[in-house]
């Protein structure tokens, strides 16, 4: 109890070493509460439902969610639920969502020297082992914090979908065949630029487009991985796959930079470490499956050509004056170019 004397207040020696004890217990009591601090994780993506991707992210939203013990909130929109591709990485940037994926290559205007870590021009990796002596690597790592500097987005993890083909409505074997094709490419010039170099009529579209250009004719064909062909259907719509390898596809797993930072450090830690874990697995999936998604397609009614060793080197022939210009867009462009060619 407190005695008054006067105008004052004076504390017992009981009143004083109680709030003594609960200040000494404020600090543990912020820290619970700063402990119980909900993050909550948009993770929205343009990938197929049912690809070795998808599937990645649903497993990793899944381990976020309990192994956070509820600290993060995880919720996953899979095929472009949020929107196309374009609007998820501004997103992604800003932080209107917390997770997307894409090619570093998708950060052309911004970073170009990283951009050629998602396979641009084509042609830049020789194998899956050149794939992941850049990416999981020192290189690697080096793109991620190139991308966090220039973007606001750190890529905690590498995906992949593989290696890109040509699917047409009609076969493609050689380069008279591909001549004037109506072909989708993601709305990058790089794309363009490397189609028109094979003489094909390179088409820009969003992603999430390519179905219904497929069926109306806007377009005669598209590249894509093989996952993604079954995932969405395409095939209805085009039944002619060649087997080109042109352009091997990482996918930079990329969390928003700022959201990253606002969380007490084990949580930080969870969410770096569990996505290299989910997403190493995912490429071992990816490349195990690959041959059974083929015959997959075969099953479906696809017809599969593939081009000889002699077609591809001639295609890359082509191709390889834009590596000299994709250089040219700033000396640190040009020095990456070489230190991903070097390791391959």
């Amino acid at each position: 109890m407190t005695r008054r004397q006067g105008s004052g207040f004076h504390l017992t020696r009981r009143t004083f070493v109680a709030t003594g004890a609960a200040a000494l217990a404020m600090p543990a009591v912020l820290t619970s509460a700063r402990a119980q601090q909900k993050f909550v994780a948009k993770i929205a993506h343009t990938e197929a439902i049912g690809s070795p991707l998808t599937n990645a992210f649903e497993a990793w939203t899944k381990t976020l969610n309990e192994k956070s013990e509820g600290r993060i909130e995880a919720q996953h929109f899979p095929a472009g639920q949020l929107g196309k591709l374009g609007e998820l990485l501004e997103g992604s940037r800003i932080g209107t969502i917390q997770v997307t994926t894409a090619g570093p290559d998708s950060e052309e205007a911004i970073a170009p020297e990283i951009a050629a870590f998602g396979g641009a021009p084509g042609f830049i990796y020789k194998d899956e082992a050149h794939v992941d002596a850049v990416l999981q690597g020192p290189l690697g790592e080096e793109a991620s914090q190139i991308a966090r500097a220039k973007t606001g987005v750190e890529f905690v993890a590498y995906g992949e979908t593989g290696f890109r083909h040509v699917l047409s409505k009609s076969p493609v074997t050689d380069l008279a065949t591909l001549k004037g094709l109506k072909i989708r490419v993601p709305e990058l010039r790089i794309w363009v630029d490397f189609w028109k170099l094979l003489d094909a009529n390179p088409t820009p579209l969003p992603y999430t487009e390519q179905y219904s250009a497929l069926s109306t004719g806007i377009i005669d064909g598209l590249d894509s991985d093989l996952y993604s062909i079954i995932g969405f259907k395409w095939h209805e719509q085009a039944k002619n796959l060649t087997m080109t390898y042109h352009w091997f596809l990482p996918k930079a797993v990329r969390v928003n930079a700022a959201w990253l930072d606002s969380m007490p450090a084990d949580l930080q830690e969870l969410v770096r470490t569990s996505a290299k874990e989910h997403f190493a697995e995912q490429r071992q999936i990816n490349r195990a499956n690959t041959q059974k998604a083929l015959e997959e397609l075969k099953g479906l009614g696809v017809q599969v050509n593939t081009l000889s060793d002699e077609q591809r080197a001639e295609w890359a022939k082509l191709t390889e004056p834009l590596f000299a210009d994709f250089g040219s867009k700033s000396p640190e462009t040009q020095a990456m170019i070489d230190k991903i060619r070097a390791l391959g």
